[in-house]
């Protein structure tokens, strides 16, 4: 049954892959929240937090390879890998780098730019992690539209990370009455972010992208990534790029 949302509520859903995004967009003029925990929304909120401008986030390695030959400062990552010829791909701690402050950053990843990229068409564009969650959720309020949190997932696959990041934003949302409007898919993230909120590293440790990551020797990245409220800033896409909400 299709939620009912009355005029004055704010519906809240979650789209589980970036494949999905066309169903659930059906209004420029709401809020997605792209999600690509492990780890390129991560990533991307320590490099402004660290001091970096502004990042360009491109959908393939050839776009990177362009403004690489410019003088940008180019990260690429695939399959959880630095791509050969770039310096960084998209651990966190790439990011920390202080030779990076005040410059521009060209990045494409494996998930996390693929959905931003298919977020494009929408007025309002925010990255989100475990890193900023409560700043996101405080701008989310501020801006009182829809809320559309997009998972990148894992090449238009589900994962859990995402889902549980999402079911964290919905948890902390529902607490205000505007945001009534709880889609089937926000209720669903909401109970499996109650069963993992007091050991989230825990409760991921047999899902396949933490796998995927730990076979990569990353677990400091997974571990880093899963801190919550280490920083308080959003990463708003504007034009072509993400910058500090305050810009």
């Amino acid at each position: 049954m299709e939620t009912i949302v009355k005029e004055h509520e704010r519906k809240v859903e979650i789209c589980y892959s970036p494949a999905l995004f066309p169903v659930y967009y059906t209004n420029k003029d709401c809020v997605v929240v792209v999600i690509d925990i492990f780890r390129a929304t991560s990533a991307i909120c320590t490099a402004f937090q660290h001091g970096v401008k502004r990042i360009i986030p491109v959908s393939s390695v050839d776009e990177a390879k362009e403004y690489q030959a410019q003088g940008y400062i180019a990260a690429a990552e695939r399959h959880g890998e630095i791509v050969e010829g770039f310096d960084i791909g998209n651990s966190p701690f790439s990011y920390m780098n202080p030779a990076f402050k005040g410059k521009e950053v060209v990045l494409t990843t494996t998930n996390g730019t693929k959905a931003i990229e298919r977020a494009k068409a929408a007025d309002h564009i925010i990255v989100g992690s475990f890193l900023n969650i409560d700043a996101v959720c405080r701008y989310l309020e501020r801006k009182n539209k829809n809320v559309i949190l997009l998972c990148a997932g894992w090449r238009d696959r589900y994962n859990m990370e995402d889902s549980l990041f999402a079911g964290a934003v919905v948890h902390r949302l529902k607490k205000n009455p505007i945001f009534k409007g709880l889609a089937d898919s926000s209720l669903a993230a909401d109970h499996l972010y109650e069963l993992a909120k007091g050991n989230l590293n825990d409760f991921l440790k047999n899902t396949s992208h933490r796998n995927r990551l730990a076979r990569l020797n990353l677990e400091e990245d997974i571990s880093y990534c899963l801190q919550e409220n280490t920083m308080d800033l959003v990463p708003v896409y504007k034009g072509n790029a993400l910058v500090i909400e305050n810009e």
